[in-house]
């Protein structure tokens, strides 16, 4: 998974994993056989720790500065989990089947939707309410979060409290199946 270091702060960052998600969907829309069964690894890897960093840095700045920020974050973890379940979904059947690509172009345009709702209703909102430092701070955060995030999506874990208790061992459990998956 390519990484994103160049990108200061936080609301820079989440855009362009927001643009890299997209991209990721039209490369396993475009491809076939080992190809999609790579550019899905790469896009539901880049997913669960995207979403994991959002759940323990961003969302908890929204909840707590935002005008209605707990009604914000509550839709959005709702979207969060169905997009996680559509994904352990997806695992289970063949890349290259009907059914995948149908379940998949769905959840792209789930995945889409919810992306423009963030920045829409809560990154902009942050950024207007943070100060430069502190959203170079949270990008800081975030790095480190992604460092320590499950790579594979796991429904019900939508919440830095959840995150934090059993986002260590899930994680390292996700990266030695990841590692035995590749050989």
């Amino acid at each position: 998974m390519k990484t994103l270091d160049n990108a200061q702060d936080i609301i820079d960052f989440i855009l362009s994993q927001h643009q890299q998600i997209k991209a990721l969907f039209d490369s396993v829309l475009g491809t076939r056989g080992d190809a999609r069964k790579k550019a899905f690894f790469e896009i539901r890897r880049l997913m669960a720790v995207h979403e994991t960093a959002e759940e323990e840095v961003i969302h908890p700045a929204a909840r707590r500065l935002l005008p209605n920020g707990e009604g914000i974050i509550q839709s959005r973890l709702a979207e969060e989990k169905k997009a996680k379940e559509v994904l352990v979904a997806l695992e289970k059947l063949d890349v290259d089947s009907a059914a995948f690509e149908t379940k998949l172009t769905a959840l792209k345009r789930d995945v889409v939707a919810h992306a423009e709702s963030e920045e829409r209703d809560e990154l902009a909102a942050l950024a207007s309410r943070l100060e430069p430092e502190q959203l170079t701070r949270m990008r800081k955060v975030v790095r480190v979060a992604e460092s320590l995030a499950p790579t594979r999506p796991h429904p019900g874990v939508e919440s830095k409290p959840a995150n934090l208790l059993v986002g260590p061992f899930v994680a390292m459990v996700d990266r030695a199946r990841d590692a035995l998956s590749s050989r």
